[in-house]
């Protein structure tokens, strides 16, 4: 890899994730959306579920080296649900949040920067951010 600016990495702590199944699809997705409905009993839930099985959706379209996992706390919302995704096989874990920190300002560079990081973690990248989600070693890498 030629010409990667220099960046800093900014640990930022761990939150406590919750981890999609490596198995899935856009249909189970949808199902997980016909399930986890029970859940969202006020409008705003119901958008919220609606957000998050969006942003699963994009994701698995992307076809990802990295997992998609969602901070258990943007989940409470669906409270008894929660057991519902445990129950589906999705795993709990510690997600570490860095924020990425280019010392320049071109776009060309962080994408630069993040096929670097590509070769050397897994991670996902926080939407429209420069922040990013690394998880343990040790997780089957789709």
């Amino acid at each position: 890899m030629q010409d990667i600016p220099a960046f800093q990495l900014k640990f930022l702590g761990q939150e406590e994730h919750l981890l999609l199944p490596n198995v899935t699809s856009i249909k189970v997705v949808q199902h997980l959306y016909d399930v986890l409905f029970q859940y969202a009993i006020t409008p705003a839930e119901e958008e919220k579920l609606q957000s998050f099985i969006g942003l699963m959706e994009a994701h698995i379209k992307s076809k990802p080296r990295a997992p998609f996992s969602m901070p258990v706390s943007n989940l409470a919302f669906l409270d008894e649900g929660l057991q519902e995704l445990k129950l589906l096989n999705w795993m709990q874990l510690k997600a570490s949040v860095f924020e990425i920190i280019p010392d320049g300002n071109d776009d060309d560079g962080l994408e630069k920067i993040l096929e670097l990081l590509e070769s050397v973690c897994t991670f996902n990248r926080q939407e429209q951010s420069n922040l990013i989600y690394v998880y343990p070693q040790g997780l089957t890498v789709y």
